[in-house]
């Protein structure tokens, strides 16, 4: 067999096939470098977007092929940030950052000076390429950041409230001690009045009551003690739906009378005093319940203390 020689066309070739995937490794390796860079930026800048997008205008451009004379600029939801010594030319490529859909801003590189054409202008088709991920890559970024700050703003907002919670339960507090503090004087006050000016009048009186009427002067003072007493807001609440009459009566069986001594008392039949007793039953809804009636009343509403 005869030697093979190349020719210098067959070489030339050779050597241009070389440099390009020499250029294209590089450039590969460029991209690499450039995304993962990103990487590092976002994680440094993870709780603000202007700052991880400040830093990255000034890192793009040695991602390019002539980072000597590359400059970049960002303009993100209205704001722009741009590397050192930016300047507009004609030598420039753009990709849009797109958000949900829809176009949140762009990123721009540029060449400051002329530079041997390629692909897109001085621009090869792996910088276009590049540039788009870039893009895509800062939306992706801007959303993480975004919802980041949002659940940070979000926080503090809630601990603000706690915060403002706090504050305002211990006022209320304070308000409720307060008003405790001052219903307990009211009490003491009526107490008094009721001791010193109302009791000695009744007990003055009460030689001149009858016999039969002795049990209505009894249930006046116990009432006269209950006044003031805790158990008032309480009955309030039950008595709410009895009529006046169904009061009286319950105050009567509550100290213990029975339907014949009320019905004596209030100058009624017994049958009348059955009928209201049923019908406070069923306004306390104890109707058909195995509760005795004076009993409920005694528990629920309490025995006032006797000072007479």
């Amino acid at each position: 067999m005869g030697n093979f020689c190349f020719t210098d066309l067959q070489k030339r070739q050779m050597m241009e096939r070389k440099d390009g995937v020499e250029v294209a490794l590089q450039e590969r390796i460029k991209e690499l470098n450039c995304l993962y860079g990103m990487a590092r930026l976002a994680e440094q800048h993870d709780d603000s977007i202007e700052e991880f997008l400040k830093s990255l205008v000034d890192f793009l451009p040695q991602s390019w092929r002539y980072e000597d004379v590359a400059r970049a600029r960002i303009v993100f939801r209205g704001k722009t940030f741009e590397s050192k010594n930016f300047a507009w030319t004609d030598w420039r490529q753009t990709a849009q950052i797109r958000i949900g859909g829809e176009t949140a801003g762009n990123v721009t590189i540029l060449y400051v000076q002329a530079r041997p054409a390629a692909d897109e202008g001085p621009f090869l088709r792996e910088e276009r390429s590049l540039l788009e991920a870039i893009a895509r890559r800062i939306g992706e970024i801007a959303v993480h950041v975004i919802a980041r700050q949002e659940l940070q703003d979000f926080n503090r907002q809630i601990l603000l409230e706690r915060k403002a919670l706090q504050e305002a339960n211990a006022a209320l507090r304070v308000v409720l001690s307060n008003i405790e503090e001052e219903k307990r004087r009211i009490y003491e006050n009526i107490r008094m009045n009721i001791d010193r000016v109302v009791m000695p009048v009744l007990h003055a009186l009460t030689p001149a009551v009858s016999k039969n009427k002795m049990k209505y002067v009894e249930i006046l003072k116990t009432s006269l003690q209950e006044i003031p007493s805790p158990f008032v807001e309480r009955g309030a609440e039950m008595f709410h739906t009895l009529t006046p009459a169904e009061v009286n009566i319950c105050n009567m069986i509550r100290n213990g009378m029975r339907s014949k001594e009320i019905a004596r008392l209030r100058g009624v039949s017994e049958a009348t005093i059955h009928r209201h007793r049923e019908h406070i039953r069923q306004k306390l809804k104890i109707a058909n319940k195995p509760v005795n009636l004076t009993s409920y009343l005694q528990s629920h509403l309490g025995t006032a203390e006797k000072h007479y």
